[in-house]
């Protein structure tokens, strides 16, 4: 069997790995197809991949769908979105539309709310997709941040930013005001521990929604999120969530031949995110605590949810959707060696986790996360069944060999783009409730490195900690739930003496 340490070879762009090679080339290729742009790069930027293959046609899958019928254009003017109007039998019964389509237009009016690299990423992803689209509001807990945002995507896409000055929202509670603009599509990139109460609330308005992973950071956040999808689910709402491998074809065909039997019953997988680190942004002389953590958001548990939530827990995804369900218990270890050399003062968060979860039949996820420069860097995943083997990335090995030879898309522009032509169609989807899942897999991991005992999903599910406790109602000057001690040090996990447990 092929070592699976080398199935795979990544090119790392602003902490996402894109599979294969990629050729940097000017902007002023401007006429490059709608899959061939890199929209993590920056505004100056675009990646170039040459095809030979037709983009496949959205991956909505038999669990998460449901077809509606309707024409793009009966969907967007005649399902409802007439000004003020709640249609009894219509696809969106239930849920007090907006105004936004009372010309009998089809434009999809939408908002970002966090205006950070994902934020702004995902607006640019959007308007490079084929829906007739226009950001209308963003908010962000900064003004600095959210008025960049916005003139580096109309430098790009000119009239497609519709922003006036009105609809720049800033503050910790900005995300209302911009959820309350006539809109029919709010995306939420913020930092995660500040994304439950922010998808509620646009559940509660009716919006269809992009939500960036991980979407919580705690057992409570989860539940909150958990049973707003269940809200989404009545009232018909789009939920996409930003695990944009389930968008992305080589994944999608070769866990599809795991699941038909390709490599007999899944024994066993490794998962890593192996990486050399993250930014880390100064506390200048007039920031608040709150505003400094909030600004500095990896390097709070509390906002953050530790380096296994933030991006470790795309590999954690796949190995669950390998599995089809999700572990049940979970031991682990970790520490802090090198994150801001050893510095409490600045970080409180591990830069090395080990996991092993533990399905219900038996069978195991190894999990390796770390942030250690000068170490092996890895991100990948590999599955070892009775059968063969597989990297879930398009190789499978063994009496069913089978290698993945289509486009590798970029899964951050795919994502957008069956988002926003499924809307076009008339076509739901809900990734809301895997997306809550694979969160709490990735909390399971967290909270058993950080007490070093056996860990069990049930359990913490029910009595983990609220790590923000009254998060609702946190402004830029309030007292934040994490404080440094009198030597100026954050708290840090001890394993062996914290406990996971409320």
């Amino acid at each position: 069997m092929p070592d699976p340490h080398l199935l795979t070879r990544w090119l790392i762009v602003e902490n996402e790995p894109v599979f294969s090679v990629l050729v940097v080339v000017p902007a002023l290729f401007s006429d490059l197809t709608r899959t061939s742009r890199l929209p993590r790069a920056p505004f100056n930027t675009f990646c170039y991949r040459k095809s030979l293959m037709p983009q496949p046609k959205p991956p909505v899958s038999k669990e998460a769908s449901r077809t509606i019928d309707a024409s793009r254009r009966s969907f967007l003017k005649d399902s409802g979105l007439i000004a003020g109007t709640t249609l009894a039998g219509s696809t969106l019964a239930g849920v007090s539309i907006p105004n936004a389509h009372a010309a009998g237009d089809d434009v999809i009016r939408f908002v970002v709310i966090g205006c950070g690299g994902r934020g702004t990423g995902a607006a640019a992803n959007i308007m490079s997709t084929k829906g007739n689209v226009k950001l209308v509001a963003v908010a962000d807990a900064f003004g600095d941040k959210a008025e960049g945002t916005i003139k580096g995507l109309t430098r790009k896409f000119g009239d497609k930013v519709a922003v006036p000055p009105e609809n720049v929202f800033t503050g910790l509670d900005g995300y209302k005001a911009a959820i309350d603009v006539d809109c029919d599509l709010v995306v939420i990139a913020t930092p995660p521990g500040f994304k439950p109460q922010q998808f509620e609330y646009a559940v509660n308005k009716g919006r269809h929604i992009f939500m960036e992973k991980p979407v919580a950071t705690d057992a409570p956040g989860v539940k909150r999120v958990l049973k707003a999808v269940e809200e989404s689910k009545k009232k018909d709402l789009m939920v996409g969530i930003g695990l944009q491998r389930r968008h992305e074809p080589h994944y999608m065909q070769c866990i599809e031949r795991i699941h038909d039997g390709a490599i007999g019953d899944v024994l066993s997988q490794q998962v890593y995110w192996n990486g050399g680190g993250i930014w880390y942004r100064n506390k200048s002389e007039d920031q608040s605590e709150m505003a400094f953590q909030c600004n500095n958001w990896y390097h709070f548990n509390w906002i953050c949810g530790d380096q296994i939530c933030e991006q470790h827990i795309h590999n954690l995804d796949v190995g669950c959707w390998v599995k089809g369900e999700y572990p049940v218990e979970c031991n682990g270890m970790g520490g802090r060696e090198q994150r801001m050399g050893g510095d409490a003062t600045k970080s409180q968060i591990f830069d090395h986790t080990f996991c092993e979860f533990t399905f219900a039949d038996g069978s195991k996820m190894h999990s390796q996360g770390r942030h250690l420069a000068g170490g092996w860097n890895h991100v990948g995943e590999f599955a070892i069944g009775s059968k063969g083997s597989a990297n879930p990335s398009g190789q499978i090995m063994g009496e069913n060999e089978w290698s993945f030879e289509g486009k590798r898309l970029n899964g951050h522009q795919q994502e957008q783009h069956d988002l926003i032509e499924a809307l076009m169609r008339g076509e739901i989807y809900n990734e809301g409730e895997y997306g809550a899942k694979s969160t709490f897999c990735a909390i399971l991991g967290r909270e058993a490195c950080y007490s070093g005992k056996i860990v069990k999903w049930d359990d913490l599910m029910e009595k983990g900690k609220d790590l923000c406790p009254g998060i609702d109602e946190y402004t830029l000057e309030s007292t934040p739930p994490t404080l440094p001690g009198e030597n100026g040090e954050y708290p840090t996990p001890t394993p062996g003496k914290y406990s996971p447990f409320a």
